[in-house]
């Protein structure tokens, strides 16, 4: 019987399925990692066990499998492990995909498990546990040194909400989880609940409200006094579903979306904002409060770049698509809602998977780092063909106050995947420290962990951790220093 994934965009290149769960102690470095670096890069990835169901599949439905990468003394050790979600048991047993379309439970084979999430998006350390989240369903637990599965995660029964954020904060003053959750009562629902939880797991704040209909917030914005909710012009439709249908859909005539909520109102408090239309909010670089208004940095597109959710007509192709680092403008107090972003950077150019130094969540700042793609520099399009979808051939550092970016570009065959920031100790300035990626090489068919100093950025990295197999693309991850 072939046992076989297909020979797609999807499944090849920097999208084959990787599979494996590892153990491995004293990884290969070039170069020198600082003795300040000590504790655990997490990292989790979209990466199937089994090929798909329906014959091809989108990158964002693969099982979650979890990294850890543990520096300190000198020395590296890793650790790779799947989460054990009821779906992935369930195929384990079948072996065999049993899941059809992204987010859609009605075309699912019937020996498919009931709770359909992948846990696949992003890892968090919360409370002595490793919280591996993606918005369609509550977190899952795993150990923090073994990367065992634990089970799901509703916080001691304190969490009511169908789903849950694979984009939460943790406010710098308090340490407590700032999260929500969209689709909060069930696909298709506009209902949407916010959420403060302290370090402890104590929830503290739990406010429900609903959204004009029911779209997709991937990611979320907070200030010191408020929450900031990016409403992303992809839309869900159950009955389209039921007949097979994508989850998300593209609808182009709608305007970007902005809800903000006081952290200290209700539900009525809501204000909307209106962006314009034909426009993808992407990641929160971070968010603040100045003069009486609010500030959120974050890429944003000119046009739909999730291909595969198509607007009902024909779509936009990806090349007609613009994109560059932004900032919106909010004014609680102006009667016009209407509002239109602005570039930060003094160079436009197409960037994303953006973070900053978290000891300012929601704070005013200087730094960014993200990953930035910029066409001009060379590309081994003779071996390897097109750019892959979410292709970055830079590692990026820029001020928002100055505009002023500064790059790191390899070479010709490799790419990025999310970077990281380090701070050199807990009371340094601002982005002083250093970032950690992952680095592939798509020619070889191999990964490294590049680490760079914030203050050298553009001479590239001053270590180099050989990781003897290849990363699939991942998504999003989290540092966890070795003293809290």
């Amino acid at each position: 019987m072939s046992f076989t994934f297909p020979n797609t965009s999807e499944f090849t290149g920097l999208y084959e399925p990787c599979r494996i769960e590892a153990d491995i102690t004293d990884l290969v470095i070039e170069g020198d990692i600082p003795s300040a670096i000590k504790g655990t890069f997490y990292q989790v990835a979209p990466d199937p066990q089994y090929p798909p169901m329906l014959g091809n599949d989108i990158f964002f439905n693969g099982d979650g499998v979890v990294t850890a990468i543990e520096l300190g003394e000198g020395r590296v050790s890793m650790k790779r492990r799947y989460v054990q979600t009821p779906r992935l048991v369930a195929q384990k047993q079948a072996h065999r995909s049993l899941n059809g379309v992204y987010r859609n439970i009605y075309t699912n084979d019937p020996l498919a498990a009931k709770n359909n999430t992948t846990a696949n998006t992003t890892v968090i350390e919360h409370n002595g546990v490793l919280l591996a989240m993606k918005e369609d369903a509550l977190p899952w637990a795993l150990d923090l040194k073994t990367l065992e599965t634990i089970g799901e995660w509703d916080f001691n029964g304190q969490i009511n909400s169908a789903t849950f954020t694979a984009h939460p904060k943790i406010e710098p003053k308090t340490g407590n989880l700032l999260c929500f959750a969209y689709e909060a009562k069930g696909d298709g629902t506009p209902d949407i609940a916010y959420y403060e939880i302290s370090a402890t797991g104590e929830l503290l704040k739990e406010i429900w409200f609903q959204a004009p209909y029911a779209a997709m917030i991937h990611d979320f914005a907070v200030t010191e006094n408020y929450v900031i909710f990016p409403i992303i012009p992809l839309t869900v439709d159950i009955e389209r579903m039921k007949k097979g249908g994508q989850h998300f859909q593209w609808q182009p005539d709608l305007e970007q979306l902005f809800g903000i909520l006081p952290r200290s109102g209700q539900a009525e408090d809501i204000q909307w904002f209106y962006g314009p239309k034909n426009g993808f909010q992407g990641h929160t670089l971070n968010s603040f409060e100045k003069n009486g208004k609010i500030y959120v940095d974050m890429p944003v597109a000119s046009g739909n770049v999730f291909y595969f959710f198509p607007p009902a007509e024909a779509p936009v192709h990806s090349e007609q698509i613009t994109s560059a680092l932004m900032r919106w403008e909010f004014d609680l107090q102006a009667t016009d809602h209407h509002v239109k972003p602005q570039p930060i950077t003094n160079k436009q150019y197409p960037c994303e998977f953006p973070r900053c130094d978290e000891r300012f969540n929601g704070l005013e700042y200087s730094y960014g780092f993200l990953l930035a793609f910029d066409p001009d520099l060379a590309f081994d399009h003779e071996n390897l063909g097109e750019y892959p979808f979410q292709f970055f051939n830079q590692l990026a550092r820029v001020n928002v106050q100055t505009g002023i970016t500064e790059t790191w570009y390899p070479g010709d065959k490799y790419c990025f995947q999310e970077p990281i920031f380090i701070p050199r100790s807990n009371d340094a300035s601002e982005g002083d420290g250093w970032v950690a990626s992952i680095m592939n090489d798509l020619l070889e068919e191999k990964s490294e962990l590049v680490i760079l100093d914030t203050q050298n950025w553009e001479k590239g990295p001053i270590a180099r951790v050989k990781i003897p197999f290849r990363l699939r693309m991942s998504l999003h991850g989290n540092w966890s220093p070795q003293e809290k």
